[in-house]
């Protein structure tokens, strides 16, 4: 592990502390072996215990939150985690050194098109000009340029749900015709700040879908999977569950062979057998299985020439926050399961 000023422990930062990404990514931080936090920037909480925010840290960390970017600079930091709404951190990004590392949970840097940014998160980008430096952070896929890089932009939920799971298929290309990807999330997935849609009323005995066509996380995945078969189209649709934790992914393809459960099997043990935070279960996968950890479970089952993907994760842990310090992790040399040994727990 290689850090500045010979400290035995990573100097981490984090800038968007007061949100769902950031209180999980300081639950994960603050009992992780090797990192130190520094400070935590929430303008809007300012001044304030991190514990009066998040009362679940009492009596794990003094630390206060501060306004920002600390006037002091950053220089005391080796690595910078951004869990800013999408469209902040594109302003923070040009005043960051070059010598810290920055994993971004944002959208700002993901897409490699500026046009599609622009259409899909509905805004100009302040620096496109950077966003060559990031390198896309799905661990299990970009694992050789995530370990050398200097900055990360994380994925987003859905797309690590469903990027895993359409992977193998891609990497063997298999991918043809129409593929079909119905995803469901808890209402976590919408952010700490109450709206119409995240209302308690609205949210807790209701099911629906919204962004017909329009979520912005289709072009990151088609981004991951290009070149992924014989001329394929993804047919991408998320709902809201009745379910404050979690996304639940069913990915529906076609093949023009027939397709058998120990095929499948087989397809997934060749990219996944030896990953420790991808699970391979028997039928189909359980949210509650998953919730509060960094794992994603993937089931599937066949018949004929067609099969059915199954993968559920965790939206704000391997869906967010914990892959971000899986990412860190790989970034300083650690194992990647540092501080990430969570099992899941039900009820």
């Amino acid at each position: 592990m290689n850090l500045a000023n010979g400290s035995s422990k990573i100097r981490v930062g984090i800038l968007g502390g007061s949100g769902y990404g950031g209180s999980e990514l300081l639950r994960l931080l603050l009992l992780h072996p090797a990192a130190e936090i520094r400070w935590v920037g929430a303008r809007e909480h300012a001044g304030k215990p991190l514990a009066k925010v998040h009362p679940g840290l009492a009596h794990f960390t003094e630390l206060v939150f501060c306004d920002g970017l600390p006037q002091g600079g950053l220089d005391d930091l080796d690595v910078l985690f951004l869990a800013l709404p999408n469209g902040q951190a594109m302003e923070v990004v040009p005043e960051i050194p070059d010598a810290i590392k920055v994993i971004d949970l944002s959208g700002d840097f993901r897409l490699r098109d500026p046009e599609l940014f622009a259409r899909y998160y509905e805004r100009t980008h302040a620096c496109f000009h950077l966003q060559k430096k990031f390198v896309y952070g799905l661990t299990e896929i970009a694992r050789p340029a995530i370990r050398t890089a200097m900055r990360v932009s994380n994925p987003g939920c859905f797309a690590t749900a469903v990027n895993l799971g359409l992977h193998p298929f891609a990497s063997e290309g298999y991918l043809e015709g129409t593929v079909i990807a119905d995803a469901k999330t808890g209402s976590s997935g919408a952010g700490a700040k109450p709206l119409s849609t995240t209302h308690h009323p609205r949210r807790a005995n209701s099911f629906f879908a919204y962004k017909a066509f329009q979520h912005q996380h289709l072009p990151e995945i088609l981004q991951c999977l290009e070149n992924g078969g014989r001329g394929w189209d993804l047919v991408f649709q998320v709902h809201s569950a009745p379910m404050v934790r979690g996304i639940f992914a069913s990915l529906y393809l076609s093949f023009q062979e027939e397709m058998t459960d120990q095929k499948l099997e087989a397809i997934f043990k060749k990219y996944y057998g030896n990953e420790f935070f991808v699970r391979l279960v028997e039928g189909s996968p359980d949210v509650n299985w998953v919730k509060h950890t960094n794992f994603a479970d993937i089931g599937w089952a066949a018949q004929g020439r067609h099969a059915v993907i199954f993968v559920a994760i965790d939206n704000l842990v391997k869906g967010a926050a914990g892959q971000a310090v899986q990412n860190m992790n790989l970034m300083f040399g650690l194992d990647e399961r540092t501080g990430l040994q969570i099992p899941g727990s039900h009820p």
